[in-house]
């Protein structure tokens, strides 16, 4: 026990302050329920959970509690895509076209895989009105909406973090690629080969052990949110006028579906839409899932004997394929490596090499393969920041112990 939070799980000797850390996100940082864990050449040196994971009841946070994983689903999904390019089903550096032929209208014939899935295609956000209703009940609405999106820039010129828009994109060419989905995919050759705790489309036998997914709180919201959005020159600041903004990227990237945006969080908590695939935002899982996947990348693509992708398969993972200094979407410097984020140095990891995803709220999943680490950390308890404070305490923390 430290101060008031009862922490559970493990911690190898000379991790202390990685549980300190964790704790401090209680005392300090307005965590409710969280779960941690960093996997060190292949053995878990951190696996640690803590609070409540639904506070109406005050259930405690258990070892195989769920959690939404809003963009950290994202790297499932550049996951999934890297092991089909892996077994030669997918050239990334080939047009979109060659699999997917009726996504080369309104001018996109000539985006390659590569310039998609980093974020540089300029099919930023969608015009088309869309809805939870049509990713639920309306897959061809979808569909034509996609195929009919007229990019924003021109293709490759510039980089604008499509915020929802590369779900639907990457799942479709998933599907064209390999005849499945993600969702079907991720279950069989990856979560179940690594014994890991991630889901993209929940089976209902599984419901009972996600966590609610709690907004900012009121105070929060009004004593820092609304000042940042007003006046704050900082990242908050800047990406919330331009939220609040008509006609900028940042707004055009989370206009639709709306009722899956900042008014929408209610509907992540419900069966309808943890059992739906989008591939953008409701991965479901656990720190440990999301640890134990990016160990594996961390060490050329395989752990504890299960193989994901060949180690020069991972290689490449390593370069920022696209870099900006200013993100026409998050105002930052930002970058990727076939739908993966290249993050600022100074945030999860100080080596350039790291990659990841994270997502809302503080979600992150990040493979160091300097380290041969990957890292875990999910939780319920919304927050403003565009970065979370929680999660870079704990990814300092952690290198601190190396």
């Amino acid at each position: 026990m430290l101060g008031r939070v009862v922490i559970h799980g493990h911690v190898a000797p000379g991790f202390g302050r990685v549980a300190d850390a964790f704790s401090e996100n209680f005392r300090r940082r307005g965590e409710l329920g969280a779960s941690f864990c960093a996997t060190l050449e292949g053995e878990a040196v951190v696996d640690i959970w803590a609070g409540v994971a639904h506070p109406e009841s005050r259930a405690a946070w258990r070892a195989d509690t769920l959690s939404t994983l809003f963009s950290a689903t994202k790297g499932l999904a550049a996951t999934c895509l890297l092991m089909a390019a892996d077994r030669g089903k997918l050239d990334y550096d080939a047009p979109v076209t060659r699999y997917w032929p009726e996504f080369g209208r309104a001018g996109k014939g000539e985006i390659s895989v590569r310039t998609l899935l980093n974020h540089r295609a300029g099919v930023v956000g969608f015009d088309a009105p869309l809805t939870l209703a049509d990713f639920d009940q309306r897959p061809e609405r979808v569909l034509e909406a996609m195929q009919e999106q007229a990019p924003v820039w021109s293709p490759g010129t510039d980089q604008g973090y499509h915020g929802v828009s590369f779900g639907p994109y990457a799942g479709e060419l998933f599907r064209r690629v390999m005849g499945e989905s993600l969702g079907a995919f991720l279950a069989r050759e990856v979560a179940g080969p690594l014994n890991a705790e991630l889901h993209l489309g929940l089976p209902a036998e599984l419901e009972e052990r996600v966590a609610t997914m709690v907004p900012s709180p009121t105070l929060e919201r009004l004593t820092q949110a609304l000042p940042k959005l007003l006046f704050s020159r900082g990242l908050d600041g800047r990406v919330y006028r331009q939220v609040a903004k008509k006609g900028t990227d940042t707004r055009r990237a989370f206009a639709h579906p709306a009722d899956l945006g900042l008014s929408g969080l209610q509907n992540f908590n419900s069966r309808r839409v943890h059992r739906l695939e989008l591939p953008w935002a409701n991965g479901l899982g656990n720190a440990r899932g999301l640890s134990r996947l990016y160990a594996a990348l961390a060490s050329g693509g395989e752990l504890g004997g299960v193989r994901l992708v060949r180690p020069e398969s991972v290689e490449p993972l390593r370069e920022r394929q696209s870099w900006v200094e200013r993100d026409r979407v998050l105002r930052k410097p930002l970058g990727f490596a076939q739908g993966f984020i290249k993050e600022e140095t100074r945030l999860f990891s100080p080596n350039a090499a790291a990659f990841g995803h994270p997502g809302a709220g503080g979600t992150l999943g990040f493979a160091d393969p300097d380290a041969k680490l990957g890292i875990g950390y999910v939780m319920n308890q919304m927050a403003h920041q565009i970065r979370s404070p929680r999660a870079i305490a704990l990814c300092h923390a952690l290198y601190r112990c190396l």
